[in-house]
């Protein structure tokens, strides 16, 4: 049996693990389980990232008083997560199988250190052939530091373990060229690294029960698949949908993002995914913004520097910033904004972020 992927990170949303009323959908659950189980069987390592700890939260109790939306959502994360990885754990021992719960927070991807810790904790768990299911600790992350949901997660994992691909299950086949449903709405089955984002084709607003919508998916597909990461948009409520994306040898039915041939390095994906955690930010000219976005290996010198709009120090991660407003990259700073600021000529200065630890954005729009 030839399966296109060997490593994969299998992404459900709670669209897909939820029934109507919110609450749990426990056979979906089942049939996912007897996909993975199969694919692990047969020598595909899988990591699952893994919505429904709120869904699964709301069948046990409803808050005892009138109770603020996040202090419901903690409630509900809090109970759901042990009836979740309890179902997941049931059914994945049925197959003979183990799996373990990974919870985690946006911060603990804000450090190098932290960064590397976990990815040893997920290359541990798949040597001893245990099944990773990944979830937000939506019990302690509060808004500001919250992933905008398991998408944005399943992105980061993915490239963490460095996956071969990504599997986004939801409850539509994937991205239309126009609003699934309305008159001349045609599937987009293949995404290029270097396709322009559909005008007013994506909407923005979240799903029913989850945090984000399809515009995400979109942006986190691209620039997964520009980090050399094949990405699927499907619909997990097809019978079998894994087996059938892993067996095929033409991609059919769903949304696939070509992935770019050559892949970033480990510290640039870091970088990517990083966006939240800048301290500083620079505005280029155009010069430098011209030369940064070319196909060459070209680092960010000081001169292209226009001005630093917040102080940053050594090892620092950096937004870069166009003199349109636009961000360009992210980087890590060689040294802190002071020396900058210390009237230094620019030419005694080596290069302010070294072209290996330099992250460039690809733009969303044509």
């Amino acid at each position: 049996m030839h399966f296109r992927y060997h490593k994969i990170t299998v992404k459900v949303g709670s669209n897909v693990l939820a029934k109507a009323d919110g609450t749990l959908n426990v056979s979906r659950i089942a049939h996912l389980v007897d996909q993975i189980a199969f694919l692990h069987k047969n020598g595909v390592e899988v990591i699952l990232v893994s919505s429904g700890a709120v869904a699964a939260g709301k069948a046990v109790m409803e808050p005892l008083r009138k109770t603020d939306a996040v202090s419901k959502r903690q409630l509900w994360a809090a109970l759901g997560q042990v009836k979740l990885i309890s179902r997941y754990s049931d059914f994945f021992n049925e197959h003979g199988l183990t799996c373990a719960q990974v919870l985690t927070t946006k911060e603990n991807f804000s450090s190098r250190g932290h960064y590397l810790n976990m990815k040893n904790c997920m290359n541990t768990l798949l040597e001893n052939k245990v099944i990773p299911i990944v979830n937000e600790n939506d019990t302690i992350s509060i808004t500001e530091l919250m992933f905008t949901d398991n998408d944005e997660l399943s992105g980061l994992m993915a490239s963490m373990v460095n996956s071969e691909a990504l599997i986004i299950l939801s409850n539509v086949d994937g991205v239309f060229t126009a609003r699934p449903g309305t008159e001349n709405a045609r599937l987009i089955q293949k995404v290029g690294v270097n396709d322009p984002e559909p005008e007013n084709a994506i909407s923005g607003s979240h799903s029913e029960f989850g945090r984000g919508g399809m515009l995400t998916k979109y942006r986190i597909a691209k620039k997964l698949a520009s980090d050399g990461i094949g990405v699927h948009l499907a619909n997990g409520m097809k019978e079998d949908i894994l087996s059938d994306i892993l067996l095929s040898d033409q991609f059919s039915g769903h949304t696939y993002f070509e992935p770019a041939l050559k892949p970033s390095s480990g510290v640039k994906k870091w970088i990517a995914y990083s966006d939240g955690f800048t301290k500083g930010k620079v505005i280029v000219n155009k010069g430098a913004a011209d030369a940064l976005k070319s196909d060459k290996a070209v680092s960010l010198l000081p001169v292209g520097i226009v001005t630093i709009e917040n102080e940053f120090k050594k090892g620092d991660l950096i937004k870069i910033v166009d003199e349109s407003g636009s961000t360009i990259g992210l980087g890590k700073a060689q040294y802190g904004s002071d020396k900058l600021n210390a009237g230094t000529s620019s030419e005694k200065l080596k290069a302010l972020v070294h072209y290996d630890y330099l992250y460039m954005e690809r733009p969303t729009r044509s």
